[in-house]
């Protein structure tokens, strides 16, 4: 596909982005949105560090869109942390962030970001845990439309990416699939909680 193509997709993907923050952020500030703070930590985490496992298996500049992801993402864990958030912290929750940090020495000690990336999406997507429980009990205190966007980001992202491989695609993939999955919840949630 050609460069600039690649480049508009990325470009869309981080714009993407910031339209699902900004408004998410904004609703954090007013008190509508209260999001688990491990949560954020645990996925600010990953995203950072598949952003710099994806640069290394040549994705290009389809990772950008997941390092600014990354980026903003911590500032959302500090945000909700400030705002006192859900901030219960369980034994499961500390295991998934340790979980996270163990992928640098698989990263480190076998010299390919490849299971990096395995265990980190493995992470991402446990990390999901404290969320889901959440959401379950609470579906009207989750931004749904900012999961939404989120699939579409992730699709321009890996549209956007300069090389296909499992290392490239597996994290913006299931991290789609999970959003996607907690959409799912909620509004089956808010459908049984109305009812």
């Amino acid at each position: 596909m050609d460069p600039s193509i690649k480049l508009i997709f990325s470009g869309l993907a981080i714009i993407i982005t910031f339209i699902a923050f900004v408004p998410y952020i904004h609703s954090i500030l007013s008190g509508h949105t209260k999001p688990h703070v491990f949560s954020w930590v645990i996925w600010g985490t990953t995203t950072v560090i598949v952003f710099f496992a994806q640069i290394e298996a040549k994705g290009g500049m389809g990772a950008w869109p997941i390092g600014v992801s990354g980026a903003i993402t911590m500032v959302i864990a500090i945000l909700a942390f400030i705002k006192r958030s859900d901030i219960s912290i369980t034994k499961t929750d500390w295991l998934f962030f340790i979980a996270a940090l163990t992928s640098l020495p698989f990263w480190y000690f076998s010299s390919d970001p490849f299971w990096a990336v395995v265990l980190l999406t493995c992470v991402d997507l446990l990390g999901f845990g404290p969320t889901i429980r959440k959401a379950y009990k609470y579906p009207y205190k989750e931004n749904c439309p900012f999961f939404i966007l989120f699939i579409a980001r992730n699709t321009f992202s890996i549209l956007a990416l300069e090389h296909y491989s499992i290392t490239t695609v597996l994290f913006p993939l299931s991290v789609s699939a999970a959003c996607l999955g907690l959409l799912t919840l909620v509004y089956y949630r808010r459908k049984v909680v109305s009812a």
